[in-house]
């Protein structure tokens, strides 16, 4: 089973990681919001353990964004306010199930395998939007691959987690500390800048242009007439 804890102490997320590795789990960690929103909705999770009180964005925001991209997949919420309307909160958010820090790991393992009985009809967990489009750029979300029309565009990793971020936020701002945090970065070095110029180049031919958008980040779209910006 694949999961995703959602988890910002680091300690916790170590110790819970290990514990869940022990019980079958193939476990992926995510420190903040926006990390957790950019993998659950472009990666083939078949459960995610969310924290409430992630930093930059909350755990009920990722809730919310994951939803709306794919409604099947098991959630349990993590929160350390033993209180109603917490819970209640997450519920309704469209949580299947949540547990209040400090806990009993075998709880939190019951409680788990409890929410993949009940969920095991909604379908086989697939990742929504496994290609993603614009002009005549093709990717591919699961190998990482893009295409230009039939030919393959050699990408970094890094150039390829960029590129299915913008592709997945297409028309919309791109903010570099959404970049930074992807990489682990505290964003006050020139990565996003020289990755970004090299994107450029790569898919010159591609119909697509990625703008800079001053003092906010970057934005992807379709450009037929190919100018650049």
């Amino acid at each position: 089973m694949q999961l995703l804890l959602a988890e910002d102490d680091q300690i916790l997320a170590a110790g819970l990681g290990a514990q869940l590795a022990q019980a079958g789990f193939a476990v992926q960690h995510a420190p903040n919001g926006p990390v957790a929103e950019y993998l659950l909705t472009s990666q083939p999770y078949d459960i995610a353990i969310i924290d409430l009180g992630l930093p930059m964005v909350d755990g009920l925001s990722v809730l919310k964004t994951v939803r709306a991209v794919r409604p099947e997949l098991p959630v349990v919420i993590l929160t350390a306010l033993d209180k109603l309307d917490a819970r209640l909160a997450s519920l309704n958010g469209g949580a299947d199930d949540f547990i209040t820090k400090p806990f009993i790991f075998s709880e939190l393992e019951a409680r788990l395998r409890a929410v993949l009985r009940r969920s095991r009809h909604a379908g086989s967990g697939a990742a929504p939007f496994a290609e993603l489009t614009a002009g005549a750029l093709r990717f591919d979300r699961e190998t990482r691959r893009a295409m230009v029309n039939s030919d393959l565009v050699d990408l970094s990793p890094r150039e390829a987690i960029l590129l299915d971020l913008l592709l997945a936020n297409t028309g919309k701002v791109v903010r570099k500390d959404q970049i930074a945090a992807l990489w682990n970065d505290d964003g006050s070095g020139n990565s996003a800048e020289v990755h970004i110029y090299r994107l450029r180049r790569k898919l010159d031919s591609s119909g697509v242009a990625i703008r800079t958008i001053r003092g906010l980040g970057y934005l992807l779209e379709a450009d037929p007439a190919g100018t650049r910006g």
